[in-house]
Order: structure tokens, then sequence, then C-alpha cells
């Protein structure tokens, strides 16, 4: 379960991103960071009921640092103000290969997954496989699981048919897409619920489908 305790240390953190406020309250920041790996390791066990490529993987393999790359960003604050955790068998560090996110944080805190900017190679298959396959891959958009927590695929989008496909095709508007994400957003009361991990489990399970869908498409 995701106790107050953590959504304080997020809400403090994101009024004091600096390091000296980080090191004085470096316990604070541990047992979050600890109560997270334990609420991530029942989500993997949860989702391994439906998914047996996620058996066998741990939160710490999933879950994000904390600290941000400053290197190329204006922004130079040196902690992100969440938690995350990407749920693939290959572990946070994989672009290629759709999965299940959870980002926790005060006020905008998701449950998604998808493929985020896929690779060229699996983009191009995605989409070749939307192409032949349109009718599959509306149906499971579609279904009343799936919609009950996701409204539409999200995602950057092309403004012209992408190269080499019909733009009359009747899913020309699928085939545009540059991401494609299922997004659940999450309010903070049900965040610290008991219910929770629950709902992520439906959650994922009604999205299990479309990561499938897209996973198959993988070069």
């Amino acid at each position: 379960m995701i106790g107050k305790q953590t959504f304080q240390f997020l809400k403090e953190l994101k009024k004091n991103n600096n390091r000296n406020w980080f090191n004085a309250n470096k316990e604070k920041y541990q047992a979050a960071a600890a109560e997270f790996e334990d609420f991530v390791n029942v989500v993997i066990a949860s989702i391994s009921q439906f998914d047996k490529s996620i058996s066998g993987i741990l939160a710490k393999d999933c879950i994000f640092r904390i600290y941000r790359d400053v290197r190329f960003s204006k922004d130079k604050s040196p902690y992100k103000t969440h938690f995350g955790a990407w749920i693939v068998k290959s572990g946070r560090k994989s672009h290629d290969e759709a999965g299940y996110y959870i980002h926790i944080e005060p006020d905008a805190s998701i449950l998604a997954g998808g493929a985020h900017n896929p690779p060229p190679d699996w983009l191009r298959g995605i989409r070749s496989k939307i192409h032949n396959n349109g009718k599959e891959f509306k149906k499971i958009i579609g279904s009343a699981s799936f919609k009950k927590y996701f409204k539409e695929i999200e995602g950057e989008k092309l403004s012209r048919p992408p190269h080499g496909f019909d733009a009359n095709h009747p899913d020309i508007e699928l085939l545009k897409q540059k991401s494609y994400l299922a997004v659940h957003k999450v309010d903070d009361k049900t965040v610290m619920s008991d219910n929770f991990i629950k709902l992520c489990s439906e959650v994922f399970k009604a999205l299990y489908p479309f990561d499938e869908f897209l996973n198959q498409a993988i070069p």
C-alpha cells in the first residue's frame, strides 16, 4: 500500500528540490522508496498471473532512479518529484517492448502502458500489423474491459500519412500514431486506498491484449 507519508515526501520534495534538503531528509526518501518497491513487487506478482512473461521480474529492476539527468535540460532540478516503474521482462531500460507503467505523483498519478516512441523498425511493424489486422486491433481497443479504463489511444501523431501507407486506408488515423499509449489517471485518495493494488491488477489485465498485440509486431 502507498501511504500518506510517501505522498507527503513527494509534496515536500517538489517544494524543496535541492540536494541540501534531500540529504537532510534522506531517511524519509528511503522509507518512501522502500514502500514503493514493496508495492511494485506485489503488482508484479499480480500481473504475472495473466502475463507469464513478467514472472520472476523484481521491482528493483523496474523502478526508475529518482535522480534526474540534467545534462541536456534547462531544468536543473536534481530530483524527480514522482516514483515510477516500467514493468517488462527486460526491466526499466527496455524501450522496445510494450509493458506496464506505474507513476505515483501527487495529483498526477497514472497507470499506463503500450509503446512510447518505439524504435523505427518496431513502429513500422506496429503500423503494418494494424494495416493488415485493423479489425483485431479495433476490437481490442473497443472492448468493454479496455474502454472501462482507457478512453483512447494517446501519444504523438503525424500530421500526414506515414510513408508507404495509403492515405485512404480506413485506419489511417491509427497508422499516423508515433506512439501507442493507453493511460488511466488515478486520484490521490485511490492511490492511498486499500483497493489500489486490486485496481492495478484490473487495469493492467485490461491492458494486456493491447500490449500483446504491439509486442507481436516486434521485428
